[in-house]
């Protein structure tokens, strides 16, 4: 009896020290890095403690040179769609477009500190 696999990890390569990239993660989405993960180890890891896929922070040595193919699309669920942009922005994203629509929908593209784009839908308080 075979079984299908699982997704363990989302992995982001990077050029800078994977650690400062996880930690970006980790204060995006309010999960802990790996307890022994520290600066200028060459990966780090976010599990999440829901069971889901960890996210794996990778050092390599070529740059991102194009768009993502994949990415993530966060919905606050505490707070508005500006204050969860400004908070990023706060954490070290920076804003790419805003895609919000004249009903209130649509997302805002941001970048991590490494460039790997990644979009903040409507929250839940929008």
């Amino acid at each position: 009896m075979s079984s299908d696999p699982t997704i363990r990890h989302i992995t982001f390569d990077c050029t800078g020290d994977p650690y400062d990239l996880a930690r970006f993660w980790s204060e995006m989405l309010g999960n802990p890095l790996a307890d022994d993960d520290k600066p200028g180890d060459p990966e780090a890891v976010i599990e999440d403690p829901s069971g889901g896929p960890g996210l794996l922070f990778v050092r390599v040595e070529e740059g991102k040179t194009a768009k993502n193919r994949i990415h993530f699309d966060l919905r606050p669920t505490d707070r508005t769609r500006a204050e969860e942009v400004a908070r990023a922005i706060g954490l070290g994203a920076r804003q790419l477009a805003d895609r919000t629509r004249p009903d209130g929908g649509g997302w805002v593209v941001l970048a991590d500190p490494e460039g790997n784009e990644f979009c903040i839908e409507r929250g839940a308080r929008d």
